[in-house]
């Protein structure tokens, strides 16, 4: 039973302890999560796929990822600002995606929000809200669900109309873009 802390993995390195459960949690852990991700479009995809989560496991949207680049046309803002009603009763039917209705419409209105912002305003808006570095959390228990910016960041993107951005989600991409460095103090992966 692990205390929260830093484990062994294969090849012996210490990884946070969530990501030891999976081979496609390992390869996310590190390689993706928690390093910086900039551009309109990449935040609006990780953004979206932080909102389909809601409510499941983030394993049920990693392992369908590919297939939601596919359905959503690889999360280009204008291009999804521009999927017509037959776009939406496709998604709609998409066995490789969730298909819950309130997520994609919230996707496909945000896109057609965002294609009206100015080219990096979502990235900007979103990282202006990144918290100076604190101390390194040492076990799981450390890490929070939600912070005082994460709050402020989902007030201040559903001030500006977007969808399905809650504190709980707007926390998460914030972890999931290196807004905030969550691995835990010993883990390997944990940038400097």
């Amino acid at each position: 039973m692990s205390d929260g802390t830093a484990l062994p993995g294969e090849g012996g390195a210490l990884r946070c302890p969530w990501a030891l459960s999976t081979p496609d949690y390992v390869t996310y852990h590190d390689e993706e999560w928690g390093r910086p991700v900039h551009g309109d479009d990449a935040l609006f995809e990780r953004l979206s796929l932080e909102a389909f989560q809601s409510g499941l496991s983030w394993i049920t949207i990693l392992r369908r990822r590919p297939t939601f680049r596919t359905a959503f046309a690889d999360f280009k803002i204008a291009s999804v600002a521009g999927f017509t009603d037959e776009d939406r009763e496709r998604l709609l039917v998409d066995p490789g995606i969730i298909r819950n209705r309130a997520k994609i419409d919230a996707t496909l209105a945000n896109a057609r929000l965002l294609a009206d912002w100015a080219p990096g305003d979502l990235d900007e808006l979103i990282w202006s809200h990144a918290p100076d570095a604190g101390p390194a959390p040492k076990t799981l228990s450390d890490v929070p669900a939600v912070t005082d910016e994460s709050t402020a960041l989902s007030k201040a993107l559903k001030k500006r109309g977007l969808r399905f951005v809650g504190p709980t989600t707007a926390y998460a991409l914030m972890q999931a873009c290196g807004l905030v460095n969550d691995h835990l103090e010993a883990c390997a992966s944990r940038p400097a």
